[in-house]
């Protein structure tokens, strides 16, 4: 049986895990921090790993990107996007008036996780701008949270199935800022997925430059661009052994198996850029007319 360590039961972790591995038979393995999530599959306790690692509204999650970089060698096996919905949870009779209407000024605090908590800013000024804001380590956290403290006029931003499993009402549906709120997920472990197919499939490396290289970065990208390679993403972030000094995360649409780009990786490496690959992986979409 496939062990998988994710986010806590409840999460959109929890629901894009069950999408991928819809009909397989799966063991989840739920922690509160994505730091336990990385170790349980580095120290071969799960086979992966399932990583939110960008969003639609907030772009990406740079805590996630630095722990695959810097703390474990886990390559990435797949990615696939998982619309992020998110919904004002609690008690209604704790945040309801006396026609059973939501009542705003009753909710005093609400808590979530930050990523989700800034998908629905707009909301959250313009119904609750008195009420106190909690971050906590994931969305089901949230929900369990006020879960356990009844009679205060707490709220979560969270699932629905946060909500089911904790015996708590759904108060407003949607209330992201935006409809087509999705979060990018990666598979990360050391055993090949095969449990789906896709004919879409990417690539991820990292780029370090040389130091001292007037326009490093123009060549680089040039090795990608005269192959007409597609780059879906490059970001830059701290190698964080040298102020000043970066690596730049870069998505590839196109398989390591192709002929051009292990070329346009030799090419970048002769100009003395250190290259490491993270995964060559099927990418995976969501149906939208069916979200």
């Amino acid at each position: 049986m496939t062990k998988i360590a994710l986010l806590p039961s409840g999460s959109v972790s929890d629901e894009a895990a069950r999408y991928l591995f819809e009909g397989q038979e799966a063991q989840y393995e739920y922690h509160k921090l994505i730091a336990n999530v990385f170790l349980s599959t580095a120290n071969g306790t799960t086979d992966y790993s399932i990583i939110p690692i960008e969003n639609t509204i907030e772009g990406s999650v740079t805590l996630h990107t630095d722990w695959l970089v810097h703390e474990v060698d886990l390559p990435i096996q797949a990615e696939w996007v998982y619309p992020s919905i998110q919904n004002l949870i609690s008690r209604k009779e704790e945040v309801t008036d006396e026609n059973n209407k939501l009542d705003y000024g009753r909710i005093v605090k609400v808590l979530s996780h930050p990523v989700a908590m800034a998908q629905c800013l707009q909301y959250l000024r313009e119904h609750l701008p008195h009420a106190e804001q909690e971050h906590v380590s994931s969305t089901a956290e949230a929900v369990r949270i006020v879960r356990d403290n009844p009679g205060k006029g707490w709220a979560a931003i969270g699932t629905t199935i946060a909500a089911a499993n904790n015996g708590l009402e759904i108060l407003e549906q949607g209330v992201t800022d935006h409809d087509n709120n999705f979060t990018r997920f990666l598979l990360v472990g050391n055993r090949p997925f095969t449990e789906r197919q896709s004919d879409v499939q990417k690539t991820s490396i990292l780029v370090t430059l040389p130091e001292d290289f007037p326009g490093a970065l123009s060549q680089v990208l040039s090795a990608f661009a005269w192959r007409r390679i597609n780059l879906t993403r490059i970001e830059s972030r701290p190698t964080k052994k040298k102020l000043g000094t970066y690596y730049f995360f870069i998505d590839i649409n196109m398989s390591l198996d192709s002929v051009l780009l292990p070329a346009a990786i030799e090419e970048i490496e002769a100009l003395g850029c250190q290259v490491r690959v993270l995964g060559s992986y099927p990418s995976f979409t969501y149906p939208i007319n069916e979200g």
